[in-house]
């Protein structure tokens, strides 16, 4: 079978799978239809907003299908015109059975970790928020559970110590590409490649869960390197938070979007109470953890842009 002759259809919403519709179009493949949200109200005009995928995708002259509901009957009689002989979703919603099992050889994901590691929504900030030093993409076949298919195709990242998510995100979106692309093109070659069992690997499945109010928050009482791997893997977006009561000002709750370790320190003979701020000399804005410091570099004040934490701190004088 040629790229032409393989009719794709490309399920997707974030910009995560963008540079993968770009790669797929890009390189001569049959994207017959592209799938994504309907556009949001967005602002204080209520604009309807439409995804970048949908951007890319509509400037390409390839239909766009925008379903609420992903059981739509409409929705679902398009797709069995459409005859697609391979089904892609990347970074999407959960496919009901009727739309992933439609396409004549199945329906594959991209995911940002390591399957079995991290099976979930945010794979890639809990890689960081763990203190990971390695994550990637997987491929693998959908089935009824989540993030649970055959695996077709792994590539690795390392992970720096100064990368947050948002670097980790952007390098992954492109090495995904990449991995999309080798793994359609096994489709090419064989029309049921073999892929491995989930089960098959020494690594135990983890959960990566959605992010919460309370998965985000700073907790004190913690590790001074845990806290600091919590702010990389949630920088910049959805960020970290926590409450801080400067002596003499208002409690505020604060976005933290980049903090440094103190795991050394003469004020560590102080044992200070976890949670305990100190103001340090230079505008530096430290705050005592379970076993040392975490001085917080940049953060955001409520209704206010990220500031260097000096910068806060020169404002309240």
């Amino acid at each position: 079978m040629t790229k032409d002759q393989l009719r794709i259809v490309y399920m997707a919403t974030a910009d995560f799978a963008l540079p993968s519709l770009k790669a797929l179009v890009e390189g001569g493949y049959n994207v017959v239809a592209v799938v994504t949200m309907p556009d949001k109200p967005m602002g204080r005009g209520h604009k309807l907003k439409e995804s970048n995928i949908k951007t890319y995708a509509v400037s390409q002259g390839l239909e766009v299908l925008q379903p609420v509901r992903l059981r739509d009957e409409e929705f679902v009689a398009r797709l069995h015109e459409l005859q697609p002989d391979l089904g892609i979703v990347v970074a999407f919603r959960m496919l009901p059975e009727v739309v992933w099992m439609l396409p004549r050889l199945g329906t594959i994901n991209l995911h940002g970790s390591l399957l079995p590691r991290y099976r979930g929504a945010a794979p890639i900030h809990w890689a960081i928020m763990n203190g990971d030093t390695e994550t990637g993409v997987t491929t693998f076949r959908l089935r009824h559970e989540l993030d649970t298919g055959d695996v077709l195709l792994q590539d690795r990242l390392p992970i720096a110590p100064d990368d947050n998510v948002g670097k980790v995100h952007d390098r992954l979106m492109l090495l995904g590409a990449k991995t999309l692309l080798r793994t359609v093109d096994l489709f090419l070659q064989e029309e049921e490649p073999k892929g491995r069992a989930q089960e098959d690997y020494e690594e135990a499945p983890t959960p990566a869960p959605k992010l919460t109010k309370e998965n985000t928050e700073l907790l004190w009482n913690r590790p001074t390197e845990v806290l600091h791997n919590q702010v990389r893997g949630l920088a910049p977006y959805p960020a970290a938070w926590a409450t801080l009561a400067i002596e003499g000002h208002e409690p505020l709750v604060f976005k933290i979007l980049e903090t440094e370790p103190i795991l050394s320190s003469d004020d560590l003979t102080l044992r200070p109470e976890p949670g305990t701020i100190l103001i340090r000399p230079k505008g530096q804005l430290w705050v005592a953890t379970a076993d040392g410091f975490l001085a917080i570099k940049t953060l955001q004040p409520p209704a206010k842009k990220a500031m260097s934490a000096s910068a806060y701190l020169n404002g309240l004088r």
